[in-house]
C-alpha cells in the first residue's frame, strides 16, 4: 500500500536542507507521495528509510531496461489500468523478429533497413527499438551481425542455453533480454543472467505457471523479469495480457513485471500481426514482437504508441525552438506561433507544401493553442517580442520582419514597442490560407 505524506515524512532527515529542490522535507515527502518526486533527491536519508521507501513505493509493475544507447527500451513501471486515470509510462518495444539461419548479410541488410525507419514528430524521433535474435547454433554470430550493422537492441531467444551463453557473451556491453527461461532450463539460465547481469523473459506453457517461474527466478536473484504466458492465439494473448496487467495491480507480485507478446507467432500475415500489436500495445504489452518491420506497419504501430503514452492530462507539444522548413536562407520569412502540436504541424505542413522557405518559430505557450494562448497571457505581444530576440533568429536573417498569427493581431503594438525597427506583419487566421499569403509577402 502507498504511503501517505505523512508517514514518509517521518523517514526523512528532517533538516529542511533544500538539496532535493523543495523548501522543507514535508514539501517533498508530499512530492514523493503523490509521484512528483524520486526519493534519489534526497541525499541524506538513511539507509533504513531509504529501503523502507523504495519498497513501499515501487511500482507494482517492476521497471527494467533492455539494450543500450539511442535504443536503450525502458518498458514496465506501470501504476493504473485506464491511461486517464494518471497516464502510461513506459512505452510499448517494437521488435523484429530474425533467425540465425539467416547469412550474415542478409541481417545486415534487414537491421540496417529496419534502422532507417525514424519518424520526427513533436520533436521526438520514432523509431522501432529492437531485434529478437532467434536460433541455436548460430544465435551468437547473428546477434553479433545485428548489433555490428546497426544501433538496435537484442533480445536472445533460445532454449538452448549454450547457445545463450556464447550470444550473450558476444553482446557483452550491449545489456540484451535473454531467454526463455522455462521449466525445465529455468536455473540454468537464472545463473546466466546473474552471471552477465541481464534481464531474463520467461516462457510459460500458461498464465498459472508464470507464477511458478516468476518465483523461481526471484527465488535465483534474478530482479529484472519480461513475462510470455505462452499464449499463441489471439484471444489468448489479449486476455492474458489484461490478467496479468489486473494481478499486478491487485499487488500479486508473481505478476508485477512487464509482458513480451509474439504476433509473429500467432500468423504469418504481417498486416494481421499489425493488428494484433495495435491491439497489445493498447492494452498492456511491454514488447510486441513481428516478422518483419516495413513503413506501412511501423509507422502506424509508432504513432499508436506515441498517443497512447502521452500523458493525457497534458497537452501534446513541440520544443521551443527554431525550426527551418524547406532550406531557408537569410532573406526568408519568419513566422512565430505557439507550441501546441497539432498548431505545429498544420502550419509547419501549410509552409511545406508553399514552396515558400521560412523559419518558423515555435513559442511555449504550455501547449496552448493560439487563441487559447492569447486569452490566457501565454502569447502576449511583449512576451512573443521578448522570445523573438532572445531565440537567436537574428543570427540567421539579414531583414527584420515577423508574421503572427491572424487570431493575434491584437498583440501587433506591444511587439513593435517591445521590437523596434522590425516590421510586424499579420498573418492569415486560417493556416490553409498561408500558401496564398507567403507567395505575396515580402520581408523588409
Amino acid at each position: 500500500m502507498a504511503l501517505t505524506g505523512i508517514q514518509i515524512f517521518k523517514m526523512l532527515p528532517g533538516t529542511n536542507c533544500k538539496k532535493c529542490g523543495a523548501a522543507t522535507c514535508l514539501a517533498f515527502a508530499m512530492n514523493l507521495a503523490s509521484g512528483k518526486a524520486e526519493l534519489d533527491a534526497c541525499p541524506d536519508v538513511s539507509a533504513e528509510s531509504r529501503e523502507k521507501l523504495s519498497a513501499a513505493s515501487a511500482p507494482p509493475i517492476r521497471p527494467l531496461t533492455i539494450g543500450y544507447g539511442a535504443t536503450a527500451t525502458k518498458i514496465g513501471g506501470e501504476t493504473v489500468l485506464f491511461r486517464h486515470e494518471k497516464t502510461f509510462f513506459n512505452p510499448t518495444g517494437i521488435a523484429a523478429m530474425i533467425n540465425d539461419s539467416e547469412s550474415d548479410a542478409d541481417i545486415a541488410a534487414k537491421v540496417k533497413r529496419y534502422a532507417k525507419f525514424q519518424y520526427a514528430r513533436v520533436g521526438l524521433n520514432l523509431r522501432p527499438e529492437l531485434v529478437v535474435v532467434k536460433g541455436g547454433a548460430r544465435l551468437a554470430a547473428a546477434a553479433k551481425a545485428v548489433v555490428d550493422n546497426s544501433d538496435l537492441s537484442v533480445i536472445l531467444y533460445s532454449e538452448d542455453v549454450a547457445a545463450l551463453k556464447a550470444a550473450t557473451e558476444a553482446l557483452a556491453g550491449k545489456n540484451p533480454l535473454i531467454g526463455p527461461a522455462t521449466k525445465a532450463n529455468c536455473a540454468e539460465v537464472a545463473a546466466l543472467a546473474k552471471e552477465a547481469k541481464v534481464p531474463v523473459w520467461l516462457k510459460a506453457a500458461n498464465i498459472d505457471e508464470v507464477a511458478e517461474l516468476t518465483k523461481a527466478l526471484t527465488a535465483a536473484g534474478i530482479k529484472d523479469i519480461v513475462i510470455d504466458s505462452g499464449a499463441r492465439t489471439v484471444k489468448e494473448a489479449f486476455t492474458d495480457s489484461v490478467a496479468i496487467r489486473r494481478a499486478a495491480l491487485g499487488g500479486n507480485r508473481d505478476y508485477g513485471f512487464p509482458t513480451i507478446a509474439f504476433p509473429a507467432e500467432i500468423t504469418d500475415n504481417l498486416a494481421m500481426q499489425t493488428a494484433i500489436s495495435s491491439a497489445l500495445i493498447a492494452k498492456y504489452a511491454g514488447v510486441v514482437v513481428l516478422s518483419d518491420l516495413d513503413g506501412a506497419n511501423v509507422f502506424p504501430l509508432l504513432l499508436e504508441r506515441l498517443n497512447i503514452f502521452t500523458d493525457p492530462q497534458r497537452p501534446m507539444t513541440v520544443v521551443q525552438d527554431i525550426y527551418p522548413i524547406g532550406n531557408p536562407d537569410e532573406n526568408s520569412p519568419v513566422l512565430v506561433t505557439t507550441n501546441f502540436s497539432l498548431t505545429y504541424f498544420i502550419v509547419s505542413g501549410e509552409v511545406e507544401g508553399s514552396r515558400v522557405p521560412c523559419w518558423l518559430l515555435i513559442k511555449d505557450s504550455e501547449g496552448l493553442s493560439v487563441l487559447t494562448a492569447w486569452a490566457a497571457g501565454k502569447f502576449s505581444g511583449d512576451d512573443v517580442g521578448m522570445f523573438i530576440k532572445k531565440s537567436g533568429i537574428e543570427e540567421k536573417i539579414k531583414h527584420k520582419s515577423v508574421v503572427i498569427p491572424g487570431y493575434a493581431a491584437s498583440i501587433l503594438g506591444d511587439m513593435e514597442e517591445e521590437l523596434p525597427g522590425w516590421k510586424v506583419s499579420i498573418g492569415p487566421r486560417e493556416a490553409a490560407h498561408l500558401t496564398k499569403f507567403l507567395k505575396e509577402y515580402k520581408t523588409a
